[in-house]
């Protein structure tokens, strides 16, 4: 029987949670499995993977195929890397004991990357309140002169009336000039 180490999904709408199952090739793929080995939740960052990882090793080296994503989750939590280092003892270029030591390497650099990360999603998160909440005190004190500019009492000014035009005097004139020159004639 040809078996696939992949994904099932549970979860709402928009927010997926899956489990990691090892099943039969031919089974759907929310349908009948073989055994649970872990979970996979995307919704967090960095994501959540929790897998039992002896359980993992033995199914893929007993030939269970991992599906491309979780292929990517196993390679994530060292699975693919431990099957590497058991295939270069049983060929004799390692021994078990520069096997362990590589493998404890790795998961030590990988630990620190992972604590980086969220680290730094922590300080990028705290940038952030901190740009909003300057930003919002900077909004509030526009806001709060902009109230007591149009709360301040307002000082009576002296409005001039507007000069009137000539040309509408002159009208008035030229028009007392055609009239006495109509009398004349």
């Amino acid at each position: 029987m040809a078996t696939k180490i992949r994904l099932q999904r549970f979860g709402k709408k928009g927010k997926p949670f899956f489990h990691v199952v090892v099943a039969d090739s031919r089974s759907p793929r929310d349908g009948k499995f073989i055994e649970r080995l872990g979970s996979y939740n995307p919704n967090t960052n960095p994501a959540t993977i929790e897998i039992n990882f002896e359980k993992t090793l033995d199914w893929v080296n007993k030939g269970a195929q991992p599906t491309d994503t979780c292929r990517a989750i196993l390679s994530y939590k060292g699975v693919l890397y431990k099957k590497h280092l058991e295939g270069g003892i049983k060929k004799g270029a390692l021994t078990a004991e520069q096997a362990d030591a590589k493998f404890a390497e790795w998961l030590n650099a990988k630990g620190e990357q992972i604590e980086g990360k969220k680290d730094t999603l922590v300080k990028t998160k705290g940038e952030v309140r901190t740009a909003a909440l300057a930003a919002e005190a900077k909004k509030n004190a526009d806001r709060g002169a902009a109230i007591a500019l149009k709360n301040a009492p307002v000082a009576e000014e002296v409005v001039e009336e507007p000069v009137a035009d000539e040309a509408a005097e002159e009208t008035p004139a030229a028009e007392t000039a055609t009239e006495e020159n109509k009398e004349e004639a």
